[in-house]
């Protein structure tokens, strides 16, 4: 069975900036695995630090597409160097894509980037700031506490500490015109899946309790049109058995104490949402981070009115609209001048 948990990786168009930064590709080494990335300088002034780019989940072709480009033009023209990589599998990086690679092993590969750039010497580096987006949500404050010398970290999409999928399963159905009962009995069965599976129920037991969400159009595409097998529900099974399962919710706890891991985030954080989000519930993020944030450190909240979880403009929100549109990528009004200006008022 395809893991519910998915939280899209943006995939960026490249987009022209007031200036160009110059690159180079930069490798380094996790878990005995070369991981190939690219460095883009701040062109004619001395880096006034270095900016990760952490991607959402998902698979990557991030240098060669020049992924994020008007972000990191954006980042560059406010004085910081940037570096972005490919997930193992990915692009020119080596190994195997692990889909179900946990955010904590995430966090330890962005430790090992930040510590082989800094042993490197890379321009930017002795001043070490995060951007991300959505899984990325989950995996940089989880660095900002291991490595205790973030200097700032703008969140985008960022996510709350459980699974997503109802969320954006129920809303998907919602723009495609499914009545109200009917997205209730599918979400119903959505829940009652991860239960039985979590409880060790048998494939069986499985089939018979979501015979209407296989049969629902978008569950099917969002699983690539595959159905679940016996040989994938177990295997699934087995990963979802050593996870937690929130009582009240029914959704999986993907991080745990994560408010506590927020509070103990100590650098200026900015805080982006698309107000038409069907794939994160950014109120109730934006709710967290001001409940557990706000109280300690510096933090900015900036929401779009009719942007989408990639932060493009949009008309639903939907998780197909592009795909399904000829809606051109378009960038709220002010958005990338307002990155630049936060990062320009830390100084």
């Amino acid at each position: 069975m395809k893991p519910i948990i998915l939280i899209l990786t943006l995939i960026i168009f490249s987009c022209t900036s007031e200036k160009r930064a110059t690159s180079e590709e930069f490798n380094f080494q996790f878990e005995g695995v070369t991981l190939n990335g690219i460095i883009n300088y701040p062109k004619n002034q001395i880096p006034k630090g270095l900016v990760l780019i952490i991607h959402g989940s998902g698979k990557t072709n991030a240098v060669a597409d020049n992924w994020h480009a008007d972000i990191r033009n954006t980042i560059n023209n406010a004085g910081y160097t940037t570096f972005m990589w490919d997930k193992m599998g990915c692009g020119k990086s080596g190994g195997s894509f692990n889909y179900n690679q946990s955010v904590y092993n995430s966090s330890d590969e962005v430790i090992t980037a930040i510590n082989t750039l800094k042993e490197t010497t890379i321009s930017g580096s002795e001043r070490i700031g995060l951007w991300g987006i959505s899984r990325a949500g989950w995996i940089n404050p989880i660095v900002i506490n291991k490595y205790k010398n973030i200097k700032f970290w703008i969140s985008v999409s960022g996510v709350d500490d459980k699974e997503n999928f109802d969320y954006l399963f129920k809303n998907n159905l919602e723009i495609a015109g499914i009545p109200k009962d009917s997205i209730a009995l599918l979400s119903k069965e959505l829940k009652e899946s991860v239960r039985l599976s979590h409880s060790g129920a048998t494939y069986e037991t499985y089939l018979e309790a979501t015979q209407n969400l296989r049969k629902n159009k978008f569950f099917y595409r969002f699983n690539n049109h595959r159905k679940t097998t016996a040989e994938g529900y177990y295997a699934y099974q087995e990963k979802l058995m050593k996870e937690t399962i929130d009582s009240v919710t029914g959704l999986q706890v993907y991080v745990k104490d994560f408010d506590r891991i927020l509070s103990k985030v100590d650098c200026p954080v900015l805080a982006i949402f698309g107000e038409k989000d069907k794939h994160v519930d950014w109120h109730k993020t934006k709710a967290l981070y001001e409940n557990d944030i706000k109280p300690n450190t510096n933090l900015t909240i900036k929401t779009y009115p009719e942007t989408n979880h990639n932060l493009f403009k949009c008309h639903t929100g939907g998780f197909y609209e592009f795909e399904d549109t000829n809606i051109s990528y378009e960038r709220p009004k002010g958005y990338l001048e307002f990155i630049k200006k936060w990062l320009q008022d830390l100084e």
